[in-house]
């Protein structure tokens, strides 16, 4: 119960935060809104297939937060675990699609890394132009942020990893910097952002991404021509927050962004929870991540409140500061 109560506590206090960078603001005027999240998750005895689906819809909705912060048991954890788990796994009916690998620095300074790499096989066959600067790489299938020589438990600084991009399918997967008891944390849950489509599983179709190391935003260019932008607003040891805006919104009823995560059981499992504002003055709600009625609310929180076996110390993920077009 007491984990369960700081689960909510932390849930309550994103919930009341507010703010987000949307494109070009002084062309309109925002105001804060809810969201609809509508649960099409399924259950799965796969910890390697993203079972947990939750789309997040909303009309005139222009921009929003994500964020992510340790789950509420990180102080207890000493050894990670992070072993990929194949049990029960059949993945030989994925789509194969075959490149020619390679690895790229695409950015680099004192403090922050960019890497590109392109994999032998990838189950899109989409080639997506990643630009910095005057610098341009195409058919790149992950592309990771990296913050360099991070302070940890071990004598000399580590680099560490706060945020990936798979930019042939549009995933992405955050995480803050480790406690200063750990050498690094894990990635969990992913989001998509944008307009999403579907072709076997969600994916969100890119055509190009620009990254600006100063403001650390990477500006999106989707297929059917709209944009997007997503900024890294604040990398810390308590949450990684970034700022994400849609040059338009997009038709009623159709997802802007979704949570893709996995759940087998309670202690196997990347999200097991939602938390959200029920309504009522001061009042929270949970569900199971798996059986949880679709909900309207300012914020959602999809985590953990007890310790899984499968990625251990990955972060829960808040979306908050819903703004939408306001009317003419």
């Amino acid at each position: 119960m007491r984990k369960i109560l700081a689960w909510l506590l932390a849930a309550t206090a994103l919930a009341g935060t507010v703010g987000c960078a949307v494109i070009d603001p002084a062309r309109r005027a925002t105001m804060p809104v809810q969201a609809e999240f509508i649960n099409a998750s399924q259950p799965t005895r796969c910890a390697e297939e993203d079972n947990v689906y939750v789309k997040v819809v909303g009309t005139g909705i222009a921009g929003f937060r994500i964020v992510a912060e340790h789950p509420p048991y990180i102080a207890s954890v000493v050894k990670d675990s992070t072993d990929p788990d194949f049990t029960n796994c059949d993945m030989s009916n994925d789509p194969v699609f075959k490149f020619a690998p390679r690895t790229v620095t695409l950015y680099e300074d004192a403090h922050t890394r960019l890497v590109g790499h392109a994999f032998p096989t990838f189950w899109r066959p989409e080639s997506v132009d990643f630009r910095v600067g005057d610098r341009v790489e195409r058919g790149l299938h992950l592309v990771q942020l990296v913050r360099l020589a991070v302070p940890g438990p071990e004598p000399t600084p580590r680099d560490v990893e706060i945020l990936v991009l798979y930019p042939s399918d549009g995933y992405w997967r955050p995480k803050p910097l480790p406690p200063s008891t750990l050498p690094d944390s894990a990635y969990g849950s992913s989001f998509l952002f944008g307009p999403i489509e579907h072709d076997g599983r969600p994916y969100v179709a890119l055509r190009e991404v620009t990254f600006d190391p100063v403001s650390e935003n990477f500006d999106l260019v989707f297929r059917d021509g709209s944009r997007g932008r997503l900024g890294v607003s604040e990398v810390s040891r308590k949450q990684l927050v970034l700022s994400l805006s849609l040059d338009r919104p997009l038709a009623p009823g159709r997802p802007f962004a979704a949570l893709r995560s996995m759940f087998v059981t309670t202690d196997q499992a990347d999200v097991s929870l939602v938390a959200w504002d029920a309504g009522a003055a001061g009042t929270r709600s949970t569900a199971p991540v798996l059986s949880f009625e679709g909900i309207r609310a300012p914020a959602a929180r999809f985590g953990r409140s007890e310790p899984s076996h499968h990625n251990l110390s990955a972060p829960d993920i808040v979306f908050d500061g819903f703004t939408a077009v306001a009317p003419r």
